[in-house]
């Protein structure tokens, strides 16, 4: 069950970079406004008080960063297995080099589990863990509601 927690959350937040920007490429909302809007939700959700939020999302959002980078390394080498003289090797390197970044930013959710203990209590970091992918189910809710 943690495992494909942990997959969909890698999947949400690679997904939700990636509602920023339209089919032409022309972002419909600002990454300001989007964390904001993320922030407010989270805070709501998990009834975080002004000072547990002003300790808790500079950490988060820097967490957020840095998973950021890994997939945008995961969607390159996906990138690189679209090339018509791909190689079974290369789908091989390919495959195993997406697993090794899901491994590193699983590390790197554990590693800032810890600095949110130390801001958190662990019902409220649960309550954000699940309110997180409320807020992306709902992006993509609103994906779907705007395309009809």
């Amino acid at each position: 069950m943690k495992k494909i927690l942990l997959i969909l959350s890698f999947i949400c937040i690679s997904f939700s970079n990636t509602l920023l920007y339209s089919q032409e490429g022309k972002c419909h909302i600002s990454q300001e406004e989007f964390r904001e809007k993320q922030k407010e939700f989270l805070m709501q959700k998990a009834n975080l008080t002004k000072e547990e939020a002003n300790s808790f999302f500079p950490i988060y959002f820097e967490l957020q960063d840095k998973k950021a980078e890994y997939n945008k390394e995961v969607w390159q080498n996906i990138r690189k297995g679209n090339q018509e003289n791909t190689t079974d090797s290369e789908y091989s390197k390919i495959t195993e080099d997406i697993i090794k970044t899901k491994i590193m930013i699983d590390k790197l959710d554990l590693e800032y589990l810890e600095k949110y203990k130390k801001i958190l209590s662990p019902k409220k970091i649960y309550n954000i863990q699940r309110a997180e992918m409320r807020f992306h189910r709902e992006l993509i809710k609103g994906l779907h509601k705007n395309k009809k």
